[in-house]
């Protein structure tokens, strides 16, 4: 995990610019089908569409695991993250929702 968790805060330090007027977060992604979580950095110039980047493919395919290594990003970063793909399910550590809202094109 550590390894993993490196790479994302390296790709996150080369793609991470702060320019004014510029929103940053990352979104995490459950692909169901590969059993993977996909982590991509999406920034935002102000009246710009969202360019996403991929950062990381994360094999373990574990909510717990998933857990542990999300709370060590958040230490590392302060940007927001966003999910996708986890409609009704919860931490298994914390008991907290992870997707609060799901979008049109997940249905």
């Amino acid at each position: 995990m550590n390894k993993d968790l490196e790479i994302i805060e390296g790709r996150i330090e080369v793609l991470f610019k702060r320019v004014p007027g510029t929103q940053y977060h990352i979104n995490v992604v459950n692909d169901r089908f590969d059993h993977t979580y996909n982590f991509f950095f999406q920034s935002q110039p102000q009246h710009q569409r969202i360019k996403s980047v991929p950062l990381h493919t994360y094999h373990e395919y574990d909510l717990s695991k998933l857990e542990l290594l999300i709370k060590k990003l958040q230490a590392y970063t302060a940007l927001s993250i966003e999910y996708t793909g986890f409609a009704g399910q919860k931490w298994p550590n914390s008991g907290k929702t992870i997707q609060a809202k799901v979008r049109n094109d997940e249905n």
